[in-house]
């Protein structure tokens, strides 16, 4: 790869069997093929179903800017300052990582449905810079802190204003997209939960005999440098304060790498949201473990017993949730795995997928060759390494059917930015339950998974795997808006390096 390039010269354009336009950056050439970076022609990569239309004038835009109201004052106003630190964790071993406002993880951020949420990043003295990315929020493309592709990283000395209006609801997170396998890892990274427009919900029927108050607890789960476990950034057993009777939303966050599995003890409990969207009709759970992909997040119901306490536990921390000084027994984790794609009640979906307008394959594989020039054997999509990786071309109003398969030998948890993406079907079982929103999905060796969304949200989004240090090695490529262009470079030049 050269030392100075963009995003829109990296992958081959692959438009899913819809219309191409040739006019102005990611688009087609006017000829009726383009040239991946490197010279490989489209015919030679792309998929049969690809098509490339002749050339038609088209405007194009700026990722920059793809915003939100600019004269708008915020709702919602935070000031993070990034520093290295070789002590993140006061009470644990030191080890080289990294602070927002002198701790880690970063302050959790709440705001409601409607706000205008600003966010000032300042950089203390992280030398290869830092950005934010709004996991799981589907923020205005200038918004979405990619270094390289919406913005420039903030370098010593620099900041950078967040802007975007809540237009959704749930538990979400926050993290550095630069230099993201070792910034995350180290503590570059906090918890979002976005409320309703008149605050915290309040529960009934579920696994509560009467209607109650809901209270909120999060559990953002991150093992750090040195296989420090930890809940908030607290090692081991960790407190909930709530009264017996309340019904308690418990917000896990994985922000590692691998799966997280959940299980709550001795209580029966509901997983009321996946991924920031709520499930349909949640029934009760008992004796099954939850797995979280990396990336991913599940709101549970749990209800505090008349007296003790309820255990969320994790494989090496846990969540005590119930009255100062109660107890909660500590079990092994269940064998039985809860199933999202059975799970809940059937709801129509806002849209179609019987008939897309495009449908694309994500195929992940591995192969011995080059990526940025260093001999290995690295992921692949589509049985290409990058810079061949097809590059997803869609359309504002688009209908999307992607199928992700995964041949590579090893477990990826995939996320797409910008998106919430619904499951179809997975191995060839069509989904019979709530509708299964994601954002961040797990496919295991051997799976294959149908998912459908809308193309609502115009930018240049990632789509890659959240095994950030997979994601580094090429398990990475785009979805790319057609006449949406971008002024930020790649390279070892630029100083941006999202992975």
């Amino acid at each position: 790869m050269p030392d100075l390039y963009s995003v829109e010269e990296m992958g081959v354009h692959d438009f899913g069997g819809g219309p191409g336009a040739a006019a102005g950056g990611l688009a087609a050439a006017a000829a009726g093929a383009h040239a991946g970076h490197g010279g490989t022609p489209a015919s030679a990569a792309a998929p049969a179903s690809s098509v490339v239309e002749p050339a038609a004038a088209a405007a194009t835009t700026s990722v920059a800017d793809l915003v939100d109201d600019p004269q708008r004052p915020a709702d919602v106003r935070v000031e993070l300052v990034a520093r290295v630190s070789g002590r993140p964790l006061p009470d644990s071993a030191p080890f080289a990582g990294y602070t927002l406002n002198g701790s880690t993880p970063g302050p959790t951020i709440r705001a409601r449905l409607g706000q205008l949420v600003e966010v000032v990043l300042e950089n203390a003295d992280v030398p290869d810079g830092v950005t934010l990315h709004w996991h799981g929020v589907d923020v205005p493309g200038a918004m979405d802190g990619v270094a390289g592709v919406t913005q420039d990283a903030v370098m010593p000395g620099g900041s950078f204003a967040y802007r975007f209006v809540v237009r959704q609801t749930g538990t979400f997170w926050y993290h550095s997209h630069q230099v993201s396998h070792s910034q995350v890892v180290g503590g570059l990274f906090g918890a979002l939960v976005l409320e309703p427009a008149g605050g915290p919900r309040t529960g009934g029927g579920g696994v509560s005999a009467s209607p109650v108050t809901e209270t909120d607890a999060v559990l953002l789960s991150h093992l750090y440098p040195g296989g420090v476990a930890t809940i908030d950034g607290v090692e081991g057993e960790s407190r909930a304060p709530a009264p017996p009777g309340s019904s308690v939303r418990v917000r896990v966050v994985n922000t590692d790498n691998m799966t997280l599995p959940v299980w709550v003890a001795p209580a029966p409990f509901r997983v009321l949201a996946i991924d920031g969207s709520d499930v349909v009709e949640p029934g009760e759970l008992q004796d099954v473990r939850v797995v979280v992909p990396a990336g991913g997040r599940v709101d549970l119901e749990v209800v505090v017993p008349a007296s003790g306490a309820v255990r969320v536990q994790l494989p090496a921390a846990s969540l005590v949730v119930g009255p100062d000084g109660s107890a909660a027994p500590t079990v092994p984790a269940p064998t039985g795995e809860f199933d999202p794609l059975s799970y809940g009640a059937p709801a129509p979906l806002p849209f179609d997928a019987s008939h897309p307008d495009r449908a694309f394959r994500y195929d992940i594989g591995r192969l011995p060759g080059f990526l940025n020039g260093m001999p290995g054997f690295w992921w692949s999509i589509n049985g290409q390494i990058i810079p061949h990786v097809p590059m997803y071309m869609v359309a504002e109003g688009d209908v999307v059917v992607m199928t992700v398969t995964n041949a590579s030998g090893d477990y990826h948890p995939m996320h797409l930015h910008g998106h919430h993406a619904v499951v179809l079907a997975r191995n060839g079982e069509a989904a019979t339950g709530s509708p299964w929103w994601i954002d961040s999905l797990g496919v295991a060796q051997g799976d294959e998974y149908v998912i459908a969304f809308v193309a609502d949200n115009p930018g240049i989004w990632m789509d890659h795997c959240h095994n950030l240090p997979h994601a580094a090695e090429g398990l990475m490529t785009h979805l790319a808006y057609i006449g949406v262009t971008t002024p930020y470079r790649l390279g070892g030049a630029s100083g941006n390096e999202p992975e």
